[in-house]
């Protein structure tokens, strides 16, 4: 196994797993990935473990996916596009599909890919002072879960990620459907701790078979095939070689992403 980023401890018939890679804001990198896999499957098997929570440690639940593991994996053509956002999605939806019950308490920033991941969770309860969003068009990425208009509607996920907006507050996220809960700072962990002990102390096949009988109505609305659609598309964008992401990619690489990002802000004014 790779160094521990994520912290795994056993609460009666709940589990925690926690981001602990507080000095890049719990940016998820390829190491991180292999442990979520290699711990909810070992969750998923223990009869002892009724619910599992996910949070951050320090000042953010996530950033969303490491952009150097990107950078570094210099991939090319659509099809070694398709397999990297694949294996993310499929990341994302381990908390969707989970048999078990799963909570993400989100307190700092809860961002890009960790915003979808929240979003693929059973519940999200979000601290106050907590910002929530999809920044990847900033980024001249992608979305690689398409969760949020199943969730919010067309109108106001276009607004949301159309805008690159990274500043959707707790409360607004919560009146759009994107979190059940805003809680006082400092309080998330706790209430999601409380609320999954809860879901865990009922009969487990039951728990299983109704969360089943949810997804599987978002499967008849074609929840998949949407999510498999955005995948083949969003393939496509980042194995696209506009002059606009070629620069950015140029300024990323000989100045940082801080510049690159300033570049990028100063057009949105042309």
């Amino acid at each position: 196994m790779p160094e521990t980023h994520i912290v795994l401890t056993r609460h009666g018939a709940v589990a925690h797993l926690l981001l602990n890679r507080p000095a890049r804001l719990n940016a998820i990198d390829a190491g991180m990935k292999a442990q979520i896999h290699h711990l909810l499957d070992e969750l998923e098997a223990d009869a002892a473990i009724g619910a599992i929570v996910i949070s951050g440690a320090g000042r953010a639940f996530s950033s969303g996916m490491d952009l150097k593991d990107d950078a570094a994996g210099h991939t090319r053509g659509e099809q070694a596009w398709r397999e990297v956002l694949a294996a993310d999605l499929a990341l994302i939806m381990r908390f969707w599909d989970c048999p078990k019950p799963t909570l993400a308490a989100v307190h700092g920033f809860c961002l890009a890919a960790s915003c979808e991941l929240a979003m693929a969770c059973d519940v999200t309860i979000a601290e106050q002072g907590c910002f929530l969003g999809e920044p990847e068009l900033r980024f001249g990425t992608v979305i690689t879960a398409m969760l949020m208009p199943w969730l919010t509607g067309p109108k106001i996920a276009k607004e949301l990620l159309l805008a690159a907006d990274d500043r959707i507050s707790a409360e607004r996220a919560e009146r759009i459907g994107l979190v059940n809960q805003v809680v006082p700072q400092g309080q998330g962990l706790a209430s999601a701790m409380r609320l999954a002990a809860r879901m865990a102390a009922h009969d487990r096949d039951a728990v299983r078979l109704t969360k089943l009988a949810i997804h599987r109505s978002f499967d008849l609305m074609g929840l998949r095939e949407a999510l498999s659609a955005n995948l083949n598309i969003a393939a496509q964008i980042e194995s696209l070689e506009t002059p606009s992401r070629r620069t950015f990619k140029e300024i990323t690489q000989r100045e940082g992403l801080k510049a690159a990002l300033a570049w990028r802000d100063c057009r949105e004014g042309d």
